[in-house]
């Protein structure tokens, strides 16, 4: 009889980690991204290194205030502060920061497509979104919804998206 094969324990972790991810951050930095491009929008013409650190700043203020609040708020409360439960919160947060690189490396790249910072602008307001909808996408999979559901979640967070882009049409025009 063949003995069964054990997972090592780091690895072990890991895939534990991916199934119990929370894909809120996610969504919730791409809403945000989305947010500071069309803000940026209403102040003027960003410079593209400008427009690209600003979302990525952005993302990371917005991590690091959620990291506070998560570890001086509700865990404080419930266990004492140490090195692992502060990584722990640091990780659970990271999608928030981890959003915003798509909507910065759009705005970074849209040169090669020989866009102005307005094209700019908008191509990450549309990476952003697509992130939004990816994020709602992933986390009704992970949590082994239906096809139903899953595009039911794509479509709630579509619109809040197309919500977004008419924001931006509404104060740039």
């Amino acid at each position: 009889m063949e003995t069964p094969r054990r997972t090592p324990a780091p690895t072990r972790r890991a895939a534990e980690r991916r199934a119990h991810a929370d894909y809120t951050g996610g969504v919730y930095g791409s809403m945000l991204a989305a947010s500071v491009v069309v803000g940026a929008g209403t102040l003027g013409s960003f410079p593209l290194v400008e427009l690209a650190l600003l979302l990525l700043l952005t993302g990371a203020v917005f991590w690091i205030a959620h990291v506070y609040a998560q570890l001086f708020g509700a865990r404080l409360a419930q266990q004492p502060l140490d090195r692992r439960v502060l990584g722990h919160v640091c990780r659970d947060e990271w999608p928030i920061l981890k959003a915003a690189v798509p909507p910065a490396a759009a705005v970074a790249l849209s040169p090669l497509l020989g866009l102005d910072v307005r094209g700019a602008a908008w191509l990450a307001l549309g990476v952003a979104v697509a992130g939004q909808v990816g994020w709602s996408v992933a986390a009704a999979r992970r949590t082994g919804a239906g096809p139903r559901m899953v595009a039911g979640a794509a479509v709630v967070n579509l619109v809040i998206g197309m919500l977004i882009v008419g924001f931006k049409l509404a104060v740039t025009h």
